[in-house]
């Protein structure tokens, strides 16, 4: 078992990593991006990844406080379904009505994989294989979609 500081600095670590691994890949623009840090331009809309001990996951979460907002997002979202998943090249799970761990209600569309963990330095290559091609391929998807989601802004 590691401390609260080793986790901290594994996870640093990992993410340092990843950053650097995807740093030389341009966004569907042809632009310089923060991959980890990934700025959607709508407010509350956040592409995240994260892992623990037991599994990755990469998520399209939108956390506005108001739930008819948030239903009104998840319903213009289903209207891109077809390119999302077609983008993505695989089914994604759609939660229209997602609990994070501190309460807070999201809509939210994510992708899973068990049996691997950040603390476990010899499932890093999975886990960037898990986390790089999604994460391109959700920038390819926002690209085309970003435009229909601008009354969000």
């Amino acid at each position: 078992m590691y401390s609260k500081d080793q986790a901290s600095q594994i996870r640093q670590a990992f993410w340092t990593a990843f950053g650097q691994y995807i740093a030389p890949q341009p966004s569907a623009d042809g632009l310089k991006i923060n991959w980890i840090n990934y700025k959607t331009g709508i407010r509350h809309l956040f592409f995240k990844m994260s892992t623990d001990n037991r599994s990755a996951t990469i998520a399209v979460e939108f956390s506005h406080p108001d739930a008819d907002i948030r239903a009104l997002f998840y319903e213009q979202f289903l209207e891109f379904k077809r390119l999302f998943t077609g983008q993505l090249q695989e089914e994604w799970d759609w939660q229209p009505d997602h609990m994070d761990l501190y309460g807070k209600h999201t809509t939210r569309i994510s992708k899973t994989v068990h049996n691997v963990s950040i603390f476990r330095r010899d499932d890093w290559p999975a886990l960037i294989s898990f986390f790089k091609p999604r994460i391109i391929m959700l920038d390819e998807f926002w690209s085309t979609a970003q435009y229909s989601f601008e009354l969000f802004k």
